[in-house]
């Protein structure tokens, strides 16, 4: 009992120093860097982090593209299987920050707090989805594109339909090849 407490304990204290984690997240169309708010949304930044961890965002792909709107990925392999991902997290939506252009959010179901790996990056400011939305919660930012808002373009522009029972779906798929957290600099 007193080891695990301690594992959560040293894991809380490491995830702490790092007050503000970026991601580097290379894709096949190209790097891009996303600085991460754990002050304003501590609990998806650390899930968030967590899946990066444990490697989980490797090898999948950007599922759903609709230009002008937004890219979303961190669910499905290039077959489009979906990965289990066990953990949700609560939505922290009401965290004042809004799903302008270049954030990161929580995807998610009609259950706002069913979201649990999959994001997506705002193509442009989407105030609809900001808290409270049509539905009183609203999608959670987590994070802004600081590097490669570039490559999130190119994203949005490739061709898109329908496949098996999705849409918007890259028709040369676009993957997710690592996603890691990027060492403070001292």
């Amino acid at each position: 009992m007193h080891r695990k407490l301690a594992l959560i304990i040293g894991g809380l204290l490491s995830f702490a120093a790092l007050a503000a984690p970026s991601v580097e997240m290379q894709t096949s169309m190209g790097r891009i860097v996303i600085e991460l708010d754990s002050e304003k949304a501590p609990k998806t930044v650390q899930n968030f982090v967590q899946y990066v961890n444990e490697g989980f965002y490797n090898g999948t792909v950007f599922h759903r593209v609709i230009p002008g709107f937004m890219i979303q990925g961190g669910g499905f392999t290039v077959d489009l299987e979906q990965k289990a991902a066990p953990r949700k997290v609560d939505n922290e939506g009401k965290n004042g920050l809004k799903n302008d252009r270049g954030t990161i959010a929580m995807a998610r179901t009609a259950d706002p707090n069913s979201a649990s790996s999959q994001f997506f990056i705002n193509h442009r400011d989407n105030a609809s989805l900001n808290y409270p939305g049509s539905d009183g919660w609203g999608y959670a930012v987590f994070g802004k594109v600081t590097q490669g808002l570039d490559v999130v373009d190119r994203i949005a522009k490739v061709s898109t339909g329908n496949r098996s029972m999705h849409q918007n779906v890259p028709l040369e798929p676009v993957t997710i090849q690592s996603v890691r957290v990027i060492p403070e600099k001292k």
